[in-house]
């Protein structure tokens, strides 16, 4: 094993790390994924990385550790943190009112309770910059329960690829009323996306260049981005879709193409963007830092724990939802950008109090572990990122390994 010397010296048990390769293994064997990756550091240093299987089945290439995947919805604390940049420029407040800056939000309008028809409605007050940060803000997804979703898939309003920018694109989302008075529930939502225009908004910059300037480059997330370049597709994974006909379903190639350069306008914050093991480590080692990484400071020690703490009342599952979530709701609040693990024992996972990160549609995960000073990274490529239990696993896993 490549890391076990560093496994011991960090205080893992380098035998029982891999197990994590038997058990990403068995998931290529089984053909539950294509292929999988994991790096887990502590205190900063890799103290395990492995891979398994393939990152195309079809042209039989392997995962490697600098292959490109999709992170769709681990584009969310990236985006979190940009308008935290923002924020500490003291050009908002989270309590702000959407409407002030995308007035597009302006006589908002809310389903009543027990709505049977898309068309009862009640007005209520725009959202908050909080509430659409800590998804409490009665915006959906298409995927969720209800007729709201149904009504998002209808009118194609989850920020997938298109031709229309931001701006237009939420135009079209405050036509469709929230799914309930802002504030009362916790519902997973487009509101990233929401935010990703506020970025743009406040920065006077397009989304993607702010995220370059701001956090990738000083970063070095050099393979991080909305898009693919030529000279760099060779490493880009392919998307399986489950299906009962076939477990590892090839997605529609032309999904693929809004990767390339020019081929989207649509620069989703909440799940648009690419990238590669190391990338999204340099970002989770920040986040452990408290904002900064080989002498760069992206924001500081005060907002990274503000944003690692719970902003909900309770946990997410005593806010009643009815929604899809990357994580457990018991035991489980929501910072800005992540979850945060309030009870392990409710959760029913190990793990440590204060645990934050997310996970993203095509089952990839992350979390940094504030008491044991870990990141931990998962990629792989499978769509939906429920049809298995592999991040409960995975985190019995790597806690079963600590010494």
């Amino acid at each position: 094993m490549e890391f076990e010397d560093n496994a011991e010296r960090l205080g893992f048990d380098a035998s029982r790390l891999a197990r994590i390769d038997q058990w990403m293994q068995r998931y290529v064997d089984e053909k539950k994924f294509p292929g999988a990756s994991v790096l887990i550091t502590r205190h900063g240093e890799v103290a395990h990385f492995s891979t398994a299987g393939l990152r195309s089945i079809e042209q039989n290439t392997p995962y490697e550790r600098d292959t490109i995947v999709r992170i769709y919805s681990m584009t969310k604390p990236i985006t979190s943190l940009a308008l935290m940049m923002l924020m500490e420029r003291g050009l908002f407040h989270l309590d702000t009112p959407i409407d002030q800056f995308l007035p597009e939000f302006s006589n908002s309008t809310a389903l009543i309770e027990g709505a049977t028809s898309i068309k009862q409605t009640k007005p209520c007050p725009a959202p908050t910059v909080h509430q659409i940060l800590t998804h409490t803000s009665g915006l959906s997804y298409s995927f969720n329960e209800g007729i709201l979703a149904s009504a998002y898939a209808k009118h194609k309003l989850d920020f997938g690829p298109g031709d229309d920018t931001l701006e237009q694109r939420i135009k079209r989302v405050t036509l469709i009323p929230l799914a309930f008075t802002p504030g009362s529930r916790w519902e997973y939502s487009i509101g990233i996306d929401i935010i990703g225009r506020l970025i743009e908004v406040l920065s006077g910059q397009p989304l993607d260049q702010f995220l370059h300037q701001q956090i990738f480059e000083p970063l070095g997330m050099s393979d991080t981005g909305f898009t693919v370049p030529k000279d760099k597709r060779a490493r880009f994974a392919n998307c399986y879709l489950y299906t009962k006909n076939n477990p590892l379903t090839p997605m529609d190639p032309s999904l693929s193409d809004r990767y390339q350069p020019g081929a989207n306008n649509i620069l989703s914050g909440g799940g648009g963007l690419v990238s590669t093991l190391d990338d999204y480590l340099k970002f989770a080692e920040m986040i452990r830092l408290g904002g900064s990484l080989n002498e760069n400071k992206l924001v500081s020690a005060n907002t990274v724990n503000f944003m690692r703490n719970n902003h909900l009342p309770g946990d997410i599952s005593s806010m009643g939802p009815s929604s899809f979530a990357e994580t457990p709701m018991d035991g489980m609040g929501f910072g800005i950008g992540g979850s945060v693990v309030l009870d392990p024992a409710r959760q029913r996972t190990p793990g440590s109090v204060g645990d934050f990160g997310w996970g993203g549609l095509a089952s990839t995960f992350w979390w940094t572990d504030p008491v044991e000073e870990i990141n931990v990274i998962f990629f792989t490529q499978l769509v939906p990122s429920s049809t298995y239990s592999s991040r409960p696993e995975l985190k019995a896993l790597v806690h079963a390994a600590l010494l």
